[in-house]
């Protein structure tokens, strides 16, 4: 089992002078690595399809948006879920989530306590950006929580770069979907989510419930 774990939105809290409302943290799951491969394969092919560069990096905000509707359709036939949780930072209080690193460590362990029923003999993925120590700090901590002393639901914590890495980069895209639709219930706003819904195992708001489902 492989799993890769990126997020959308900001962990500032100065909501009035730019950071965003919501930061989504999300888990793409792989349960067999075969399916990862494949997968990785048909986003590599991509960007030939499409005359990309070969490093061209899909990321949601980056990509044009005549582009995204071929990502998603490309990637959704391969056999992964996803889970997602959606922090709402205008019902965040304390002043510990106010410290970046306290407030991305607690949004991974939110993520993690949903998922790890999941979880066997996981090799876990991390985008790479951002300060070592505290990558390691992380690493530490989650396997620590969520392994129990029958099962090793975390097998491996590696820190990888998105830029080189097409699964990094599908679950970018999934979290980028997912912040979309909290926009709004405009169709526009949904679409891409709805392309990829049949592979959402869930997503979750905290603190305070959001309306997930796209109103009739």
């Amino acid at each position: 089992m492989i799993v890769f774990v990126d997020e959308a939105g900001d962990t500032g809290f100065k909501l009035s002078e730019g950071s965003s409302q919501f930061f989504v943290i999300t888990l793409v799951i792989f349960d067999q690595d075969d399916d990862a491969v494949a997968c990785d394969q048909r986003i590599a092919l991509l960007r030939r399809e499409l005359g990309l560069a070969g490093n061209f990096e899909f990321h949601f905000n980056e990509t044009p948006r005549r582009l995204k509707r071929y990502f998603y359709e490309a990637i959704v036939p391969y056999n992964f879920f996803y889970v997602s949780i959606i922090v709402n930072k205008n019902n965040l209080y304390g002043d510990a989530f106010k410290f970046k690193n306290s407030f991305y460590k607690y949004a991974c362990s939110l993520l993690f306590d949903n998922v790890k029923q999941y979880l066997e003999e996981a090799m876990v993925v991390f985008d790479s950006n951002g300060s070592q120590q505290f990558k390691r700090e992380l690493a530490t901590y989650l396997r620590q929580k969520v392994n129990e002393a029958a099962i090793t639901r975390i097998r491996k914590i590696k820190m990888q770069d998105s830029k080189k890495n097409n699964l990094i980069q599908l679950a970018d895209m999934i979290c980028g979907a997912i912040n979309l639709s909290l926009k709004s219930s405009r169709e526009a706003d949904w679409g891409y989510r709805r392309l990829i819904g049949h592979r959402e195992l869930l997503a979750k708001s905290w603190p305070q419930k959001i309306k997930l489902e796209k109103p009739e």
